[in-house]
């Protein structure tokens, strides 16, 4: 799979995420920015070749590459739902119910991990997975978090009852989402851009929650909708420990 962009290999790096190789353009025109990854990347001691700017291009099918793409394997590394194990507070947790757009994902991605999120779980079928688009779309920012793929979300939902964690699936219909006691280990759920949070998955949920709105708008994209929550969770986080 390859990534690309200069603040994607820099999160990539800090997160110390492995790297099969590393493609530069071989422009002689170049800024100190590029420069300053190259030599990084040369420091490490990874892979890296460079390439004119039309075989960039080739490799991942856009522009927008600013010289730099980098081969992550053939597949995302996915966390295992045991790594909330390791969290000393109190977990927030995204749950995405079948997802089917990229740029949604990527979008979510951002505000969760500005808001605090400890991991994003996504179903292993009917779902977007994480692709070249949603690791730009993120800013990089997808290897700040786990992300964690299940069989069936439901069981999940289940064992992340028994670790105390409370579930609240969003829909038109429930308690507002800032009458919400969010201090608590908190995982929200995200429908389907068209079908919302599919029942079966709101039944094993604790609780419904929703964003009421004015002007008969009845819904919000699911990025937006996930941001306003999960920042009144942070709000209300950072209120409790001060």
């Amino acid at each position: 799979m390859y990534a690309y962009g200069r603040n994607v290999l820099k999160e990539i790096l800090n997160a110390k995420y492995s790297i099969k190789k590393v493609y530069f353009t071989n422009s002689k025109n170049i800024d100190s920015e590029l420069k300053k990854l190259i030599k990084k990347v040369s420091e490490l001691g990874i892979s890296h070749i460079f390439l004119d700017n039309e075989k960039l291009e080739e490799l991942v099918e856009t522009t927008k590459h600013q010289g730099v793409i980098i081969d992550i394997g053939r597949e995302f590394n996915y966390a295992d739902l045991n790594v909330l194990n390791s969290v000393d507070h109190e977990p927030l947790i995204v749950i995405l119910d079948q997802i089917s757009d990229p740029h949604n994902f990527g979008a979510v991605i951002r505000s969760a991990v500005a808001s605090g999120v400890d991991a994003i779980i996504i179903p292993k079928n009917n779902s977007v997975e994480v692709t070249s688009t949603v690791i730009k779309v993120s800013a990089g920012q997808i290897f700040k978090l786990p992300i964690i793929k299940v069989t069936n979300l439901s069981r999940t939902i289940d064992e992340l009852k028994k670790k105390n964690i409370w579930v609240y699936s969003a829909d038109m219909k429930g308690t507002p989402y800032y009458e919400l006691d969010m201090t608590y280990g908190t995982c929200i759920v995200m429908g389907n851009e068209g079908k919302g949070v599919r029942e079966n998955v709101k039944k094993h949920s604790d609780g419904i929650v929703s964003i009421p709105m004015n002007n008969n708008v009845d819904s919000l994209n699911v990025s937006v909708s996930c941001g306003i929550i999960l920042f009144e969770a942070k709000k209300q986080r950072d209120i409790r420990s001060k």
